[in-house]
């Protein structure tokens, strides 16, 4: 069998996944990877546990080193800080910085997870790595392909647009077919005490929760502004900085019961980062949310596009229903996307494609049209 390094993060899907691997024969070994340092970061604002006695990644460390000696596989400690703040972190804030939402789990995988990991696990010997993400890798006499996961409502392959070919060649998913529920029962009869009952993790890939504003706060100093209903240029309220909202935003606006106007709900529809106005419209169904037309950058694929269906289902955002699509391929590598309209397409954010449950790649979206007309978000 061959050699495995298998990310150890401390929860409860890698530490089965640990077991599992160690089942099926595996010579296998686990990394803890340490991507984040708040003090050196300066991750102070919108931190709730700066001031607890232990931090939260030395507690995951305990718990990923309990789960290795109980199954007993050897556990190396590994820093990457300095790499996710390059690659990943320094992305992040550059895109909010254009008033962009980025997704930093999908740079997360792509850079750290699947290649700074791998490149440490060849250094020590080891031909494969292995995640305990949700997602399903298969292989056939066509090559290898990657699939939802079984429990659909994990499923993770989103975040998993931009790895390579190559890396998913070198990549195992031991809870491709696996539920959550079953992943939390073999943890039970295993009796893993440090992370059988443990909460999954949330928030920031590597970072946690955080109170958002606050801790952007930290990075990208906040600047009071304009709240402006777009359709009628007046001013309805204030915000707390243009960068920290996206579009498509409901909660968290600050405004409503507003004189003149009918009660329903304020969306963000776009965002003026020289002058610093955030533009809001009221209603579900409002145009200014709308888009019918995007086109998608950096493009990652998995798959042959001799092997893509005429309609494709694509993702706009993690837990979002596929949404039916017509694609063209432009000489560059980009891709226009065509669909009925659809609310709050987010340039920055990642477009996925899938053909049913195989996932095709990915890119980030770049800009959205509605109409025929480039519709100006920023």
């Amino acid at each position: 069998m061959k050699k495995v390094l298998l990310g150890l993060s401390g929860g409860v899907d890698s530490a089965i996944s640990c077991y599992l691997l160690k089942k099926e024969g595996y010579e296998l070994a686990a990394g803890f990877m340490r991507n984040w340092d708040s003090l050196s970061n300066n991750d102070y604002l919108g931190n709730p546990t700066i001031n607890d006695n232990m931090c939260p990644q030395e507690k995951d460390y305990l718990d990923a080193k309990a789960v290795a000696d109980k199954l007993d596989v050897p556990l190396f400690r590994i820093d990457f800080v300095k790499e996710y703040w390059d690659y990943v972190f320094s992305y992040f804030l550059d895109e909010y910085k254009k008033g962009r939402t980025p997704n930093p789990d999908i740079f997360c995988n792509k850079y750290i997870k699947f290649d700074t990991f791998r490149k440490f696990a060849h250094e020590k010997g080891y031909e494969l790595i292995a995640m305990g993400h949700y997602a399903k890798k298969v292989i056939d006499d066509k090559g290898v392909h990657l699939y939802k996961a079984k429990d659909q409502n994990k499923d993770q392959t989103y975040f998993l647009s931009q790895i390579t070919k190559e890396q998913l060649n070198e990549a195992l998913f031991p809870l491709g077919d696996i539920t959550k529920d079953e992943v939390r029962k073999i943890a039970h009869e295993l009796n893993l005490e440090s992370v059988m009952n443990k909460k999954d993790s949330t928030g920031i890939c590597f970072i946690g929760e955080r109170n958002f504003k606050e801790f952007l706060n930290n990075y990208l100093p906040s600047k009071e502004g304009n709240i402006v209903d777009i359709a009628t240029s007046k001013i309805i309220g204030r915000h707390e900085g243009v960068l920290y909202y996206t579009l498509g935003q409901r909660k968290g606006l600050g405004i409503g019961g507003i004189k003149g106007y009918k009660t329903g709900s304020w969306f963000v529809v776009a965002k003026d980062i020289k002058n610093n106005i955030l533009y809001v419209s009221q209603g579900e169904e409002n145009a200014y949310l709308l888009s019918d037309k995007a086109l998608i950058k950096n493009v990652n694929l998995l798959e042959d596009i001799a092997t893509f269906p005429q309609i494709i289902g694509v993702k706009f955002r993690y837990r979002q229903k596929d949404h039916p699509c017509h694609f063209h391929f432009l000489d560059n590598g980009d891709v226009e996307l065509f669909y009925e309209p659809f609310k709050a397409v987010t340039p920055g954010q990642a477009a996925v494609f899938y053909d049913g449950d195989r996932m095709l790649g990915g890119g980030i979206i770049e800009k959205i049209f509605f109409q025929g007309k480039e519709k100006k978000v920023f």
